[in-house]
């Protein structure tokens, strides 16, 4: 609990209307998408960088947590205040600053949603290509405090791939800026990388400088049905394995088409697996690249392959895939979401050993996502009032884990670790590793004030 001197405090760094301590307002801070809620103490919602550093320097001096939070649409917990203290929203801090078409970069604040920061650049022409799911209504801020990925990471990489440069608070309060505006430079540590992806606990973000591409001239899009889910994920390593590269490449399972299905009539196919891959470029090489996949996935099987044929088509289909995470709540009221990672030749292997854990679990598991790159959303679905079910969800998630590290992968590929992933951890990463990293933690936040209580295991993490 903090004391009421630093309300009082907060009310005046913060001016009227920016920080509120009602049960009501700290509510709505007090979860992200794990609903794990845990209530703040109070929610602040600075306007730039010189309030931020003034709250971190008396989080300092009085002992309170301070919690950094975007939009609160994380899978991991990070921005879950778990010891308490003062969530600090960017969400007031919105602005594009600056969109430079000459050299192709952009600058923000941190709680522009990604969704309207796309669509400003895209009036110029211009492409900025992370896209989680979540980007309609989750911020550039979070994004790169989780280095989110999304569908055009095969292609076009991950948020941390157009990250040129930061404004950033760190925890003791000072107030720098890493990296530059240019193509290149190597001009001491690059700082800007080590703190993309921190998940909060390095510094607050208050302004990034983004690298932009030129807009793709066309895109085809693509859906493909299988009558085997293996079946697809032979063509997926046979389209990488030819060099094509599309610029998005998702599988779907049956269960989760038949849940999406229901939520959003989208139209799709009733069958164990579907791909949805999309092409771009110039018109001519979109053409022959999607005669190429189309003959690709023929030969491994597929029943149909059927190309877009309208904006309104595409982006129902979109709209689909985007939503099968919330949908899959109709097969079962509860789920363990994650996101692991293994080269894109292991698919086949990742999907058949999943299947197999959840058969000898008595589970169901949905298995979806980014399948040009890897990347696939393992949902184990149980019900948590049912205590052998819910036992043995967890028991299958630390399977699937040790088969996807087996697999030469990794546990997290976009969620992070935050309180959902700090307990495997060392499954994972080398103890001098672990240890490396909270040294790292403990030069530039000697006090534990910083988001704490994410990445490292609870009690782990000395200051």
């Amino acid at each position: 609990m903090i004391a009421e001197a630093v309300k009082i405090e907060l009310k005046r760094i913060l001016g009227d209307g920016n920080a509120s301590f009602s049960k009501e307002d700290l509510l709505c801070y007090s979860y992200d998408a794990t609903n794990s809620p845990v209530l703040p103490d109070a929610v602040v919602f600075p306007r730039g960088p010189g309030e931020i550093s003034r709250i971190l320097k008396m989080a300092n001096a009085e002992g309170f947590p301070v919690i950094p939070r975007g939009a609160g649409t994380g899978f991991s917990g990070g921005s879950i205040p778990v010891e308490g203290g003062v969530v600090v929203s960017t969400e007031r801090m919105k602005e594009i600053i600056e969109i430079d078409a000459d050299n192709l970069i952009a600058v923000v604040e941190p709680g522009i949603v990604t969704w309207d920061f796309q669509q400003e650049v895209e009036k110029l022409g211009l492409f900025y290509p992370p896209d989680p799911s979540s980007l309609k209504f989750s911020t550039i801020g979070g994004n790169i405090a989780e280095c989110a990925g999304g569908p055009r990471a095969v292609k076009y990489g991950v948020t941390r791939d157009y990250v040129l440069g930061l404004e950033v608070v760190l925890p003791t309060g000072e107030i720098i800026n890493t990296g530059v505006r240019t193509a290149k430079g190597v001009v001491g540590y690059d700082l800007t990388r080590l703190l993309t992806g921190s998940e909060g606990t390095l510094g607050i973000i208050t302004k990034a400088t983004l690298r932009l591409l030129p807009l793709p001239e066309s895109i085809k899009t693509i859906l493909v049905t299988f009558p085997d889910l293996r079946a697809a994920a032979k063509a997926v390593s046979d389209i990488i394995r030819l060099r094509i590269i599309p610029s998005t490449l998702e599988i779907m399972d049956s269960v989760s088409l038949r849940c999406v299905e229901e939520f959003s009539k989208a139209g799709l196919p009733n069958a164990d697996a579907v791909l949805l891959i999309e092409v771009d470029g110039s018109p001519e090489t979109t053409g022959k690249e999607a005669e190429k996949v189309r003959k690709i996935c023929l030969e491994n099987g597929a029943i149909e392959v059927k190309v877009a044929s309208d904006k309104k088509e595409i982006k129902e289909l979109w709209n689909a895939r985007r939503a099968i995470s919330a949908s899959l709540f109709r097969a079962r009221p509860d789920k363990i979401n994650e996101d692991i990672v293994v080269p894109r030749s292991a698919v086949s292997e990742l999907i058949a050993g999943v299947q197999e854990i959840g058969k000898q679990r008595g589970l169901l598991i949905a298995s979806f996502g980014h399948a040009g790159d890897g990347n696939i959303h393992v949902n184990v679905m149980y019900d948590k009032k049912a205590p052998e079910e819910a036992e043995a969800a967890r028991s299958a998630v630390r399977e699937i884990f040790n088969l996807t590290l087996r697999l030469g992968g990794t546990i997290s590929g976009e969620h992070g670790v935050g309180i959902a992933k700090s307990r495997y951890l060392d499954m994972e990463l080398s103890p001098s590793a672990i240890e490396a990293m909270k040294r790292l933690k403990n030069a530039l936040d000697p006090k534990g004030i910083l988001n704490p209580g994410k990445i490292f295991p609870k009690g782990e993490h000395q200051h």
